[in-house]
């Protein structure tokens, strides 16, 4: 007994202590979910993104640049315009007569993404710019509110910190938050069993942006397996039981779930739809001929082989297309078909795993993202902004993911915007010594951690408890 009285005395002590130290205080109130101080890290977040962006936020040639043309041309047709400086809207090539409002859609991005990019129209047009990155800003806060409240505790402010590391310059001059915080949306939905608001928040990511539309099979199959309508097989799994496990699988389709999934179409029919009664090339063909037009962009997985070529006699060509710097070369064909063939055997194979029970939806999707970015033609510094979110709601405060994101973020910063910002002249900046060096770097590490989370090294899928129900419900 007195055993026990010395023990509860010592431990009232050490939580006096540690109540009156300020570090601990003020740490725990970074990482609490509610009161002022708990959003002083979004609040400062917030702040430094801008002062990043501020440095080219009236520049004439900037993404947000281009969503203003976007936005002036759709409203007011071809005059449009005439309201910016000349050489602003150059790369949208319009017909040569004169074109009527509401017939001019975005090329690579869903028409729907007009509804963010005509948000910041009322601000003077000067400060088009500045207006677009307060949306993102509050857009971020939004996101920072759902972690917080939905999410594992300290995942907002990891967050934060992960924008900062790799999207201190993009964050707030890119519109990617939106579709990242819908999908965000759809993961909470789902882990809470609301399906339906998962479908509709999924639908709507991929009315802004095309690339949620990978996760719409892990989506159905989560739903699915959550009713117990679909059949998983045994964890020991030979492969000569793999054609009829799969055949217990999908016999079972008439009694799934559909309506959700009918709910998910009926969003894209009727948003896109609408749109193709203005433009039907615009609403529905040129954001996938875009894509698949493109050539490899520089800071791709791919580019490296590119770079590589160049030993073996087979030179590139830098030029600037399609809103970024790309690489020509003779051998850009067979790099480009191979890193396709990569990104459907990943696409399978997670899939493959989902089916068998290994990945839940959060997993699935961020399994999804690695390999789709690993494998891309393209990979945009704003892309860490679509699994930032997902990596926060999943794994903050892990010490292997602070370590592997953290390294990739800060790889992928000094490549934009220090790297680019060497010279003058930007199609010059891919060969400066160290940006090739940089950006291979860069990706074989992001290609070993999408290796190691596809096979669980390290415990790399692990994730941590999410907040509890009765918190949410009661704050």
């Amino acid at each position: 007994m007195l055993q026990e009285k010395v023990s509860q005395k010592d431990g009232s002590q050490k939580e006096s202590a540690e109540r009156s130290n300020p570090f601990t205080w003020f740490k725990g109130a970074l990482l609490a979910r509610s009161g002022l101080v708990a959003y002083l890290p979004i609040i400062i977040g917030a702040i430094l993104m801008y002062l990043a962006a501020s440095w080219q936020i009236f520049w004439t040639t900037t993404d947000a640049a281009r969503y203003q043309c976007y936005a002036l041309t759709f409203w007011f047709g071809s005059r449009g315009t005439t309201l910016l400086p000349p050489t602003q809207c150059l790369f949208l090539h319009l017909p040569a007569s004169p074109q009527p409002p509401f017939h001019l859609l975005p090329a690579e991005y869903p028409p729907l993404t007009l509804l963010i990019f005509s948000l910041s129209l009322p601000a003077p047009l000067h400060y088009y710019q500045v207006l677009f990155a307060v949306w993102m800003a509050l857009t971020a806060l939004l996101i920072y509110w759902l972690l917080m409240r939905y999410g594992p505790r300290g995942a907002a402010f990891i967050f934060v910190l992960y924008c900062l590391l790799g999207a201190w310059a993009t964050a707030e001059g890119r519109f990617d938050l939106v579709p990242a915080a819908l999908t965000l949306l759809c993961v909470i939905a789902a882990d809470r069993k609301h399906w339906t608001w998962a479908y509709v928040a999924l639908a709507f990511g991929v009315l802004l942006k095309l690339y949620p539309i990978l996760f719409l099979p892990a989506l159905f199959i989560a739903e699915q397996r959550d009713a117990q309508r679909f059949h998983t097989p045994p964890s020991a799994l030979p492969p000569k039981s793999v054609p009829l496990e799969l055949w217990h699988s999908l016999r079972g389709a008439y009694q799934w779930r559909w309506r959700n999934a009918l709910i998910f179409f009926g969003i894209l029919l009727v948003a896109t739809g609408g749109f193709a009664l203005l433009d039907f090339h615009g609403a529905f063909l040129s954001q996938f001929s875009y894509f698949a037009q493109r050539p490899i962009q520089v800071e791709s997985t791919g580019s490296m082989f590119l770079w590589l070529g160049t030993f073996f006699g087979f030179p590139i060509q830098i030029v600037f297309t399609y809103g970024s710097i790309n690489i020509l070369s003779d051998i850009g064909g067979i790099v480009s078909l191979t890193s396709e063939v990569f990104f459907v055997l990943g696409y399978v194979y997670i899939f493959w795993l989902q089916w068998r029970g290994k990945l839940d939806l959060l997993q699935t999707i961020i399994a999804l993202l690695l390999v789709f970015m690993a494998t891309g033609k393209v990979f945009s510094p704003q892309y860490l902004i679509w699994i930032i979110p997902l990596l926060a709601y999943s794994s903050p405060l892990d010490r292997f993911w602070l370590f592997a994101w953290g390294t990739i973020s800060l790889l992928t910063t000094i490549i934009y915007p220090y790297l680019y910002i060497r010279t003058p002249h930007t199609l010059l900046a891919p060969l400066l010594p160290g940006f090739s060096q940089t950006v291979a770097i860069r990706n074989i590490c992001f290609v070993l951690l999408t290796l190691a989370y596809l096979f669980n090294w390290f415990q790399a899928r692990r994730r941590k408890p999410l907040a509890e129900k009765s918190h949410v419900a009661s704050s």
